[in-house]
């Protein structure tokens, strides 16, 4: 990271656009006027806030999408993409899958928002790889484990070659080339539920996940850490939302030493010392609040011995490769799919 030459007092700005500030004081106000401080969410005005875009199965940028439901009685669906070339082949061969989860601080945003819909594209088309998009039910009105219960959900539907596999299937897809991957929120999902895979991994006949992608994942304590404390008031993220997520998604009288948010807490080490539990590729942010916490995530990784990967792109906020403006994006593209073709596959040794 660049070393801060911010005069004392002074918040750093991260270097964009004036058109860029202002659709990111568009997003921060879209977040704070749906959020209230009984812990609830207006939907309804989230719902216009956030329209949701249609799956296309013609090709959109190179990529087909469909909607699909991976479980019936929760009523969790999933949106899959991936390259039309995949849906054009007689007998293609059979896809990596990179089950993702967004972010939107475990409360907002869906798979079908307009900048996850270009995202997971972008990702499936650079990985040549199909992206399974996870629409995990959301807090304040599903607490804890249920984002994480629907990760699992999610594997289980993999599991099961007649769902992705077999004649007529568009896109086969290779359950044993899985990754698990997400940012915020998303990347916190991702986490837990790579742990919860590697504690009982025999459970699963087809699916193996050789990586996890965490994108400026979402992780938290009781202390305030230095870059929250200086980053307070960035783009998206602020030490008053991050209050208000974790209230909304930890389980009721839980605070931030809960293992969903504190990776350090004795019980969160449960799956990741199993080899089971995969190598990981870590993107930080310079002006993301939360980079204290991602760091400090990669020196447990590595203090039990895991395969991590640090990106560090020292001008980016939190989520800017969401936004086509950052050209840290494009790179990060980049990454992962050299980082989904290098993986042979299974955990750490």
């Amino acid at each position: 990271m660049s070393s801060d030459t911010t005069p004392p007092g002074r918040k750093p700005k991260p270097p964009m656009s004036r058109l860029m500030r202002l659709s990111l004081k568009a997003v921060d106000w879209a977040t704070d006027a749906t959020r209230r401080a009984d812990g609830t969410l207006n939907r309804l005005a989230l719902s216009v806030l956030d329209p949701r875009v249609p799956a296309f199965s013609s090709p959109c940028r190179g990529v087909a999408s469909r909607d699909i439901v991976l479980d019936a009685p929760t009523r969790l669906r999933a949106r899959l993409f991936y390259p039309a070339a995949a849906g054009k082949d007689e007998r293609p061969p059979p896809l990596p899958v990179i089950v993702f989860f967004h972010g939107g601080g475990f409360a907002f945003l869906s798979a079908a928002s307009v900048a996850y819909d270009a995202a997971c594209r972008r990702i499936a088309r650079y990985a040549s790889a199909a992206v399974l998009s996870v629409d995990y039910r959301r807090a304040p009105e599903h607490r804890c484990p249920a984002a994480y219960d629907d990760g699992i959900a999610a594997l289980r539907y993999l599991d099961d070659p007649k769902n992705h596999s077999g004649a007529g299937a568009v896109p086969p897809l290779d359950a044993a080339r899985c990754y698990l991957a997400g940012d915020s929120a998303g990347g916190n999902i991702a986490h837990h539920t790579a742990r919860r895979y590697a504690c009982d991994a025999t459970a699963f006949q087809n699916v193996r996940v050789a990586g996890l992608v965490a994108i400026q994942p979402f992780f938290g304590g009781e202390e305030r850490t230095d870059s929250e404390l200086r980053l307070d008031g960035a783009p998206i993220v602020t030490v008053s939302r991050t209050d208000w997520m974790w209230r909304a998604f930890l389980p009721d009288g839980c605070d931030r030493t809960h293992e969903a948010a504190n990776f350090a807490a004795p019980s969160a080490a449960s799956g990741v010392d199993s080899p089971a539990f995969p190598p990981v590729l870590l993107a930080i942010g310079g002006y993301d609040p939360l980079q204290d916490w991602q760091r400090r995530y990669a020196e447990m990784l590595r203090s039990k011995g895991k395969d991590v990967r640090v990106l560090e792109y020292p001008n980016a906020i939190h989520a800017f490769y969401v936004f086509p403006a950052f050209d840290d994006g494009r790179d990060l593209m980049i990454r992962i799919a050299e980082f989904v073709a290098e993986s042979a596959g299974g955990g750490s040794e």
